[in-house]
């Protein structure tokens, strides 16, 4: 006979012991609306104000734990809005949590699947505050608590996603000229490809062929408009190209990518492991995109990189305009990886008008710093929280 499996609800005598005060007394969930500095555009929409839900997670102790999901114009990018993960959080991941431990990472990832299916965003943001949460008890920063730094920064690329090439332009060399980015993103998808293509002309020209330039075009193009304009991508020195067509054709990406000389990114194409494995085995590109509203959680997130890289994928550290909560999340994971061939894009709290914390992220010499205090390592600030928090 088998050795009977272990209620996930009774952890056995010395992990209980080990877990004295550090049950989870409430869950909290807040919308923010935050403005950004420009314009910001993608294929299907663009936005001044970057929508996040701020979970706020309280334990026993006393210890307050703080986690993040950010969302892009609403359910445009996912199917995930701040109204929905807010109502996911608070109605069924919170109940499912009360009392347990936060300690228990695995136990209650378990207990968030049995509340909720998907709602990727709104277990990102619960399982963040938990290991900022635990890491202030233990004195720990959260990259300890999975596994381990392997790096203390990593270069950090720039998005240019305005649609005038001029303003762009004036973006992306002041970015060079304070040394804060070398790399830059360029947003396509939002108009005619001929007008892209002529605005990223205008961006090589002038930023000239020792900068690398990437190209997203958010699922803004048939596989026939592929076949016709990626070889002008391939003409201006384009490095990466993010996820041409859309998320729900695997093969015609698939096919794009036998086409193409320049290595396409997977993004939108693949949330969960099993769909990670499915796009590499058909072949739909060489680098995969690491995000937590993609992963439900950083534990998760970590295996989707290790399933991506034994497929042969390279990694790439996505955002989704996080603030520096929610880049800190980002980065504790990251800064534990192997390998991180292409770095991150965690570009967000610089795009914001104000931050969200009273200790932003350090960028220096083209690269973003991992925090290294205790949990995330950020501290939030309450008056800019109050000041854009969503009126009930």
């Amino acid at each position: 006979m088998g050795r009977p499996a272990i209620d996930i609800a009774e952890p056995v005598k010395p992990a209980r012991a080990f877990a004295k005060d550090t049950a989870i007394r409430s869950v909290r969930a807040t919308i923010v609306d935050a403005p950004t500095r420009r314009r910001h555009k993608l294929s299907n929409t663009e936005v001044t104000h970057q929508g996040y839900v701020l979970v706020r997670i309280l334990l026993d102790n006393g210890v307050s734990g703080i986690g993040e999901a950010s969302t892009l114009g609403g359910p445009r990018w996912a199917e995930e809005s701040v109204e929905s993960i807010h109502a996911a959080v608070m109605n069924y991941l919170a109940p499912a949590l009360q009392g347990q431990s936060a300690l228990y990472f695995e136990a209650n990832a378990i207990r968030m699947s049995k509340a909720a299916s998907r709602n990727f965003a709104a277990k990102g943001a619960v399982e963040s505050a938990l290991l900022d949460a635990a890491g202030k008890t233990l004195g720990l920063p959260a990259s300890a608590l999975l596994g381990g730094a392997v790096r203390e920064r990593m270069e950090v690329i720039w998005a240019l996603a305005s649609g005038d090439s001029g303003q762009e332009l004036e973006e992306a060399r002041e970015k060079l000229r304070h040394r804060e980015h070398r790399q830059f993103k360029i947003k396509f998808g939002f108009n005619r490809p001929q007008a892209d293509l002529i605005r990223l002309q205008a961006l090589r020209s002038g930023l000239g062929d020792d900068v690398r330039l990437i190209v997203d075009v958010n699922q803004g193009w048939t596989e026939s408009e592929c076949i016709r304009f990626m070889p002008a991508l391939e003409e201006l020195d384009v490095a990466l190209v993010e996820q041409p067509v859309s998320a729900l054709q695997l093969e015609a990406m698939a096919r794009v990518a036998r086409r193409s000389s320049i290595p396409l990114l997977v993004d939108e194409a693949a949330f969960a492991k099993e769909e990670i494995a499915r796009a590499a085995s058909m072949g739909c590109g060489s680098v995969y995109s690491l995000k937590l509203v993609k992963s439900g959680g950083l534990f998760e997130m970590k295996r989707a990189a290790a399933v991506a890289a034994a497929h042969g994928l390279e990694l790439y550290g996505g955002c989704l305009l996080e603030s520096s909560i929610g880049a800190a999340a980002h980065l504790a994971a990251f800064a534990t990886l192997p390998r991180l061939e292409w770095g991150t894009e965690h570009f967000g709290p610089r795009i914001l008008v104000e931050d969200l914390v009273t200790n932003p992220i350090r960028f220096d010499e083209f690269e973003i710093c991992v925090p290294d205090g205790p949990g995330l390592g950020v501290e939030i600030d309450e008056d800019k929280v109050r000041a854009y928090a969503r009126k009930e």
